[in-house]
């Protein structure tokens, strides 16, 4: 049978730690205690045998005895007398040629004596740790010195007054008389905090070990990066904290954007206000247009508790939909105008039928004459001034939806465009099409006040194509003449509740060619005004 050892908690392995660094700093804070007791011992102690030392030299007797043979038993009660009165652990005599003649140590009578510094026989005293027989003392050596006329200042002997060092434990239940108490209630504090914050990175990983959080990460990576839209995540403070490969491609961010404010990252204007969720950001498929491409963006506050986290937006790039919608709206007006044109043939067939029931055949004549000029003026006007087969086809389905609105498309006598490559002709009937749908919107709901009308010019030079779409609508307001494109702003809404394609459209086609549309105010009404080039351009997302 297999038993498996059961792995320990977060919370577990962060108490354990934490409590192996409590101990680790008790034990440092210990050898500190130890150094300090040993530092004021040696201090202490050492001044006392010192002293001592430089008392029992200064004794007569003592040097008196020196300066005779066989001083040891004259001057052993001195000895003795010394030790007792002063608590020490040895008191050791020796003569000028550094025998012991004296000690409370018998085993060091007789043997030479152990100098800590030879300067002691040249008359300086010294004071350090020795070993002394079998243990190890801290020692004050002290020279004698003769008093008399005859030995002044002659080296007599050495004098040696020896304290025994404390062990390491009686030193650290000197150090203080309260550090048990310290330390104890350091660690009673320390595994308390310990186990508290335990306990709270507990709660803050929603009770998640280690190896479930990673397992969270990677799975949270493989999704971002698994999504073929893009994701974003902002902080309260417009930091992002998240963004997706799919994401910083559609945006043009650095690879190394996390953490970087949207001020920092030059991200201004619609995609900011989108973005923070200001001006109206927070409804959802906002289009925005970014680097040559058409985004729809839905962005989601995220809050917890009450407490406001950020925010978390999706990005869609909708710049070949677009287009798809542009060729079915060329495939819906060719319908809408096969559809007009056969309402307007039904009801030309009944006049006509009518005309030749009641016997008014010569009126039958000049009703068929009228309508054949009016079809070949139209057709020559169009054709005659536009060369190009696919925009004048276009400018003819126009035609006869917006006759369909009572709104009357006029071809201005200054238009002149010759045939065009099949690629420049496919945009600038996107940005026709687009301009005209938009101003016959714009003048059907204001026929009321008069003739609804839209006239249309195309010029072209050696480089480039304008496009001029003059109506007779109300014109668009001062504020939103720079705002109505980059807002994809456009005067009708689209099938689903979408607005905005159209006019982005407009303006993103222009800037791939090199060129611009802006819009102006006349006396009769609103003027859109677009340029492009017509020399080839680099293919979409080339850098």
């Amino acid at each position: 049978m297999v038993t498996v050892t059961p792995r320990r908690t977060l919370a577990g392995q962060l108490l354990i730690l934490q409590l192996a660094i409590i101990l680790v700093v008790l034990v440092a804070v210990a050898a500190v205690s130890l150094a300090q007791s040993a530092a004021t011992f040696n201090r202490v102690e050492g001044r006392r045998v010192a002293a001592l030392g430089e008392q029992l030299a200064g004794n007569a007797l003592l040097r008196d005895r020196l300066n005779r043979p066989a001083p040891g038993e004259a001057i052993a009660p001195l000895v003795q007398n010394t030790l007792t009165q002063s608590g020490v652990t040895s008191v050791t005599v020796a003569d000028a040629r550094g025998r012991v003649v004296s000690s409370t140590d018998p085993t060091l009578v007789g043997g030479p004596l152990v100098l800590g510094d030879p300067r002691v026989t040249r008359g300086r005293s010294w004071f350090g740790e020795l070993e002394l027989g079998s243990s190890r003392e801290l020692v004050a050596q002290v020279p004698v010195l003769g008093a008399r006329e005859e030995n002044l200042g002659r080296h007599l002997g050495v004098v040696v007054i020896g304290e025994a060092s404390p062990s390491w434990w009686q030193r650290l239940v000197g150090a203080s008389s309260y550090l048990f108490t310290y330390l104890g209630i350091a660690s009673a504090l320390g595994v308390l905090g310990s186990w508290l914050l335990a306990r709270r990175i507990k709660r803050q990983t929603l009770g998640l070990e280690p190896r479930e959080i990673a397992g969270l990460a990677e799975h949270r990576e493989a999704l971002l990066h698994g999504i073929a839209e893009g994701v974003i995540a902002l902080d309260p403070q417009h930091r992002i904290t998240l963004v997706n490969a799919v994401g910083r491609r559609l945006l043009d961010l650095p690879e190394h954007c996390l953490g970087h404010s949207l001020a920092e990252l030059r991200i201004n204007g619609r995609l900011r206000d989108v973005l923070a969720g200001a001006g109206g950001g927070v409804a959802p498929d906002q289009v925005v247009v970014r680097g040559g491409r058409v985004l729809v963006m839905n962005r989601t506050p995220v809050t917890k508790d009450g407490r406001r986290l950020g925010s978390v937006t999706t990005l869609r790039d909708r710049t070949e939909l677009a287009r798809l919608e542009q060729e079915l709206g060329s495939f819906r007006s060719t319908t809408e105008l096969l559809r007009a044109q056969t309402h307007e043939f039904a009801n030309q067939l009944h006049t006509i039928s009518g005309l030749i029931q009641i016997g008014e055949h010569d009126e039958v004549v000049r009703y068929v004459d009228t309508l054949s000029r009016h079809r070949a003026s139209l057709d020559l006007t169009v054709t005659s001034r536009i060369h190009d087969t696919a925009v004048a086809a276009l400018l003819m389905a126009k035609s006869a939806a917006a006759a369909e609105r009572r709104v009357e498309l006029r071809v201005s006598e200054r238009t002149g465009l010759d045939r065009l490559p099949p690629e420049v002709a496919a945009d600038v009937g996107t940005v026709l099409g687009n301009l005209v749908d938009n101003a016959v919107e714009a003048v059907a709901g204001d026929a009321a006040t008069g003739p609804a009308w839209v006239e249309v010019e195309l010029r072209q030079d050696t480089a480039s194509v304008e496009i001029v779409v003059r109506d007779s609508g109300p014109g668009v307001a001062p504020e939103l003449a720079t705002e109505v494109f980059t807002h994809g702003f456009t005067t009708k809404a689209a099938e689903g509740g979408e607005r905005g394609i159209g006019l982005a459209l407009t303006r993103l086609v222009c800037h791939r060619r090199a060129g611009e549309v802006a819009v102006t105010n006349t006396d009769e009404g609103a003027m859109f005004t677009a340029r492009m080039s017509t020399f080839p351009t680099a293919p979409q997302g080339a850098r």
